[in-house]
């Protein structure tokens, strides 16, 4: 059995940890309620968006745009969505996990290139020799707005130079702060929202034409796409990081009980045995 001082050691150490460990959970609660936020009011634009491409994207061939335009999948290009810092549960971990399962899905004669956001997706792809076309490290304090921006000219030069033949985005969607679900959805070329004849087409007078608009309309669906993207992965780092360390307070908690029960349980058998020598002391002189 452990001595009373190792004992009480190892108490403070947890208290101490478990101290950190609230304090990143009420911060990381406080950041999550902003990024819930940010998510819920960019919802219903992003969506209108896709809604009104629909209806334009009716109207005018695939051939209108070159960023409408599927062509054979050669080479793809992957834009991945981590965080900078661990300690929020499996978040990092199951964004790798599926990233890992699109690059086997590709096959080896698909030539596949990463673009990622996040030093842990960054540290990870680098240890296994993965080439990494982009890097984004540090953008934490970062506008999501101009991070968005820049993506988009990127992704949407890589298609357009034929260095990639079709662009996805891996990210965490944020239903709540118990559940991030890792999602991967085509960013280029643009998805139109839907089959043809599905749904109303809803008539609308253009100024300028159809196809002015799209070469207007279609970099800013890809910028939006990305901004959405990453609002919803921040508010997922946050939740995911709120439960975690929510749980290692409660961990540190139990840890805390059961060593004060065994703290008292030493010091009592140390009390015990002191009393027995006493006791056998004093009937040794007698």
């Amino acid at each position: 059995m452990a001595t009373l001082k190792v004992i009480r050691k190892r108490i403070g150490s947890i208290r101490n940890t478990q101290q950190i460990t609230k304090a990143m959970k009420m911060v990381s609660a406080a950041k999550l309620r902003r990024a819930q936020e940010a998510v819920l009011q960019a919802r219903p634009y992003a969506e209108k968006m896709a809604a009104l491409l629909k209806n334009l994207s009716a109207r005018v061939s695939a051939e209108a745009h070159p960023l409408l335009m599927g062509r054979e999948e050669k080479k793809a290009h992957l834009l991945l969505l981590t965080a900078d810092r661990g300690l929020c549960g499996g978040y990092n971990a199951n964004l790798i996990r599926a990233a890992e399962g699109f690059l086997r899905s590709q096959g080896a004669e698909k030539e596949v290139h990463l673009t990622i956001v996040g030093r842990k997706g960054v540290d990870y792809f680098r240890r296994r020799q993965v080439e990494i076309a982009d890097r984004y490290i540090n953008v934490t304090n970062r506008p999501p707005e101009e991070l968005a921006c820049e993506l988009a000219e990127k992704m949407i030069g890589r298609f357009r130079q034929e260095e990639a033949d079709g662009v996805y985005i891996l990210y965490s969607r944020f239903r709540s702060a118990l559940s991030q679900v890792p999602t991967i959805e085509k960013l280029i070329p643009v998805a139109t929202g839907g089959e043809e004849g599905e749904g109303e087409i809803t008539e609308y007078l253009f100024e300028p034409g159809v196809e002015a608009l799209l070469s207007s309309l279609l970099p800013k669906v890809v910028e939006v796409v990305i901004y959405r993207a990453l609002l919803e992965a921040s508010a997922s780092e946050h939740g995911a990081r709120m439960t975690a360390m929510d749980s290692a307070t409660t961990n540190a908690a139990e840890m805390i009980s059961s060593l004060t029960l065994q703290m008292n349980r030493a010091r009592q058998a140390s009390i015990t045995r002191e009393l027995l020598e006493i006791v056998s002391t004093a009937e040794a002189l007698k």
